[in-house]
């Protein structure tokens, strides 16, 4: 790795991990783009297994925020997210032997709709004091391994699916569902990491400083939220329309590569 590429690296990673924590999930999607079109790695399948790794750990690091702050529901979290491990096996399985120009372009339909789905306002409801039972962990299995799938296949932390699939199958509130998020987005992440790793497809070098600067961008983001609180649903519009022009960029070149 360059001297310029580590440069890059660290600076998009810090981009990612400022989006996160700035705006909430969505963000990760970003780093496969970067991977590839900034920091110049080639293959989308290594760019995909880096991604997964650096979003897994930067997933780690952000739980224990939310676990000191009491929002994180451990046992749906651990039902979701053992589930979902499964999901994410197959889901990463299947993303490896797909070609590479038609997992871009998949990737960036998969832009399209997680840009779309940041510009919806998410309800906040729900019950604080949710018990696991039977019916409910069976909501959460069903739509777990459907998430970790998705979010395996494209190597992205799927906070976006994760957060209100959580709600869906528990009933918990919004701030409980995104404490409770990070544990399964690290959980899927490490598990597509590894499965991209058992094939050399990940480059090593540039995730150490993909994940530098995403912890670094993590904080500052954070210390953003907190000043630009009043104004977060408007930087998340700007974030969502940010995220459908780099998909719009994905999908012209992955088209024309496919197609062309």
């Amino acid at each position: 790795m360059t001297a310029a590429a580590a440069i890059l690296a660290v600076l998009s990673g810090g981009l990612v991990g400022f989006s996160l924590g700035a705006i909430g999930g969505g963000g990760s999607i970003l780093a496969v783009p970067l991977l590839m079109y900034v920091v110049g790695i080639g293959d989308p399948h290594v760019a995909i297994g880096t991604s997964a790794l650096a979003v897994a750990v930067n997933a780690f690091a952000n739980v224990f925020g939310h676990w000191r702050g009491g929002t994180v529901k451990w046992p749906c979290a651990a039902v979701f997210a053992a589930s979902g491990a499964a999901g994410a096996a197959l889901g990463s399985t299947l993303g490896k032997i797909t070609d590479g120009r038609a997992l871009l372009l998949l990737f960036a339909l998969a832009m399209l709709v997680v840009g779309s789905a940041m510009l919806r306002p998410r309800a906040g409801g729900g019950d604080p004091e949710v018990r696991i039972d039977p019916r409910i962990a069976l909501r959460l299995i069903g739509i777990g391994l459907l998430t970790g799938a998705i979010s395996g296949f494209f190597g992205i932390g799927g906070g976006f699916l994760i957060v209100p699939g959580i709600m869906l199958g528990s009933g918990m509130p919004i701030i409980n569902a995104i404490g409770s998020s990070l544990l399964s987005v690290g959980v899927f992440g490490l598990t597509t990491a590894a499965n991209y790793a058992l094939a050399g497809l990940i480059d090593w070098p540039v995730a150490g400083a993909f994940i530098a600067g995403g912890i670094g961008g993590g904080i500052l983001g954070m210390k953003a939220a907190i000043a630009l609180a009043p104004r977060k649903q408007a930087l998340t519009r700007i974030f969502a329309g940010f995220v459908l022009a780099v998909a719009a960029y994905m999908l012209a070149r992955s088209g024309y590569a496919l197609f062309g």
